[in-house]
């Protein structure tokens, strides 16, 4: 079944760039100025003895209050924040460890990082880990972590999963990379684990090009994650580490896996932490510009966060749940035609920073039937924060015309081909 494109619509009428990052705040530019002209780029050249905090330092305190935990680490990457959760919780070879498999290639990557083997576990309508399969894999697995990836910012209910973490004897270790500012029941996603991880990678919320931040309370875990991270004896040069004490007592026992974040991506991070509220409700405003008007459309499947989550609309997805898959990829390109860019969760091929699962040869393979026709119809935008809601409503349109006018060539090729069986018949 072919779908060609309508030159009618042809024309692209919408000129943003999905990509196009906000500029960094002035003050970014002035401390990073002014670290560049000392040339002290390392995190544990302030030293203390002569009143010197570092950039680096100043951050991870700043993090911890915005998070909500007692503690953070600043590290090379959300993927390496991750595996040094893992390593620090405990996880490693002959360890399972369940995670949801709507997710991107790092989470497993993290996974066998560690030295522990991936279980992937069902996703829901909604985007979220499904808890009903999550409670089998957990049974017959024998896992003893689970790394909840809150993809795309989609969170399942909270309370649940950690009634279910605490049943099933689960550490559970939150991926926030697609949730810094977004909140459960008035809580910081990521509050609710071990360990939280969050990136600082240019499409994320907090932007340096690449960069990591851990969270947790507990003290012997974050003193692990410290050592982890190359700390060596530099304890007394982290903004929001467990007592000195504490750190000591794992020196023997800890590798050295250097990954730390540096003195300039700190500087720049730091100005931004501020304005992430504000950034927030600029994204959701624009999500929501485009959600409501796909909500009217019946072809189309709208994810719906659980009462009491307040997710970051930083990107938009949605589904197509009665369309073949033909209809699907002629979509995407009906609307790059115009301007808009969608990326296909069920492309027969990765692309970009898009694949699924059953791509990770590297990960053992599971039947995921759910999962998989789920993944099947959707489609994901990237919403930059340069975009006004006048471009926000001309995206919906686009989008909208383009849905509407393949439904009804789906509906009129259904009807024909009904029409003809029962002729035959």
């Amino acid at each position: 079944m072919e779908f060609a494109p309508d030159p009618a619509r042809e024309t692209p009428i919408f000129a943003g760039d999905f990509t196009a990052q906000e500029p960094l705040p002035p003050e970014a530019a002035e401390r990073a100025t002014a670290l560049l002209a000392t040339g002290r780029l390392h995190r544990y050249t302030a030293d203390p003895a002569r009143g010197e905090v570092s950039e680096t330092a100043r951050l991870e305190a700043e993090f911890a209050v915005l998070a909500g935990r007692r503690h953070a680490l600043a590290v090379a990457s959300g993927g390496y924040a991750l595996a040094t959760a893992l390593r620090a919780a405990g996880a490693g070879t002959g360890t399972r460890v369940l995670t949801g498999s709507f997710t991107l290639a790092p989470v497993p990557g993290a996974i066998l990082a560690a030295g522990a083997t991936p279980v992937l576990v069902e996703i829901d309508e909604n985007l979220a880990i499904d808890q009903e399969d999550l409670a089998a894999k957990a049974a017959e697995s024998g896992a003893t972590h689970l790394l909840l990836s809150h993809m795309r910012g989609h969170i399942p209910d909270m309370d649940a999963i950690t009634a279910l973490c605490e049943k099933m004897g689960l550490t559970l270790i939150e991926d926030c990379a697609h949730t810094t500012g977004a909140l459960w029941r008035g809580r910081p996603v990521g509050s609710h684990g071990l360990f939280a991880a969050h990136s600082t990678q240019s499409y994320k919320h907090l932007n340096s090009g690449e960069g990591g931040l851990l969270v947790a309370d507990d003290d012997d875990a974050m003193a692990r994650a410290i050592l982890l991270s190359g700390s060596y004896m530099f304890f007394d040069r982290h903004g929001a580490a467990p007592p000195a004490s504490r750190i000591r007592a794992h020196v023997a026992t800890t590798p050295n896996i250097s990954g730390r974040m540096d003195e300039l991506r700190a500087a720049i991070l730091r100005p931004q932490l501020p304005r992430l509220a504000e950034r927030v409700a600029r994204w959701n405003r624009l999500h929501d510009i485009i959600a409501t008007s796909l909500a009217d459309l019946p072809a189309v499947a709208l994810p719906s966060p659980p009462a009491g989550a307040v997710r970051v609309g930083s990107s938009l997805q949605f589904r197509l749940p009665s369309w073949p898959s033909e209809a699907v990829a002629a979509l995407v390109e009906r609307v790059r035609r115009r301007g808009v860019v969608l990326k296909w969760f069920g492309a027969p091929h990765p692309h970009g920073y898009t694949s699924c699962h059953d791509m990770w040869r590297h990960v053992p393979q599971t039947p995921l039937p759910q999962t998989d026709e789920i993944l099947r119809t959707l489609l994901d935008m990237r919403i930059s924060l340069l975009f006004t809601p006048e471009d926000a409503r001309r995206i919906a349109r686009i989008l909208v015309e383009e849905i509407d006018a393949l439904d009804g060539e789906i509906r009129r090729r259904h009807g024909h081909h009904r029409r003809e069986k029962l002729t035959r018949d």
